[in-house]
């Protein structure tokens, strides 16, 4: 199929771990998803990035922030974290 006309083909992506599966996961399910498992980076360090960020919603439930798909989201979160004279982190 050409690159250019819509079809399955067009659902690739760089990375087998950016994508998100068409059948319903549980939020411990994603939580074991790498996106990126040891690779070394432009560093030469090496790397490990989750697919799913899993975060704690204000009502106590959980919640599954794909690393693509919800990196706003994700930022906003890592935003509001702050850490207090002992060092210990506060959320606002």
């Amino acid at each position: 199929m050409s690159i250019d006309k819509p079809g399955k083909d067009m659902r690739r992506t760089v990375n087998p771990g950016d994508r998100i599966s068409d059948k319903p996961q549980s939020i411990e399910e994603k939580a074991q998803q790498l996106a990126v498992d040891h690779v070394p980076d432009i560093t030469g360090d090496t790397v490990t990035v989750p697919t799913y960020f899993i975060v704690d919603e204000p009502d106590g439930e959980k919640k599954a922030l794909h690393h693509v798909k919800d990196a706003e989201e994700i930022s906003d979160v890592i935003r509001q974290a702050r850490v207090d004279e002992n060092g210990d982190r506060i959320w606002d």
